[in-house]
């Protein structure tokens, strides 16, 4: 189902987070729960992965990881505020220490000219440090959009391990 390069990139995250005594969390919208799946295809990854949430929707985002409707209503879900508040709210819910959070437009519709198709946001929070930000704007099919940001999720976990 997933690529080596993104397995491998998971079970380095899953290695590291071993090492270092880290619980993670993911809070995923475009990519429907992917990030979660590449990490828990790694034996072991129960050791240090809590919990995912899937938080398709605005008011799911509300309602599990705390994001304020009017932060979503001002910036609109594909953001980079949401993304840093998804992810805050993940660390939080979960009690982890580590949480990755990825929201975007994977297509075929659903862009415009200010957030086209391919654009998507992700952070990662980490209990005693700053939350970090990345904006990506992939090509290709919804497949290949999705793929790529949980490729560039799993590297900006490993960045807030390190």
């Amino acid at each position: 189902m997933f690529s080596s390069t993104i397995l491998d990139e998971a079970k380095i995250v899953i290695e590291e987070c071993q090492t270092a005594g880290l619980r993670l969390a993911t809070a995923e919208s475009c990519t429907g729960g992917l990030v979660s799946g590449a990490l828990t295809a790694v034996p072991g990854a129960s050791a240090v992965f809590e919990r995912g949430f899937v938080t398709y929707a605005n008011a799911a985002k509300n309602a599990m990881l705390g994001v304020a409707p009017a932060l979503i209503a001002a910036h609109g879900a594909v953001s980079e505020p949401v993304s840093r508040a998804m992810a805050e709210g993940a660390l939080k819910r979960a009690d982890v220490d580590l949480a990755v959070a990825v929201t975007g437009i994977a297509g075929p519709g659903g862009g415009s000219a200010d957030k086209p198709v391919g654009l998507v946001h992700m952070a990662a929070a980490r209990r005693g440090r700053e939350t970090v930000h990345e904006r990506h704007v992939y090509s290709g099919d919804r497949a290949d959009i999705r793929r790529q940001s949980v490729a560039d999720a799993l590297r900006l976990l490993r960045r807030q391990v390190d």
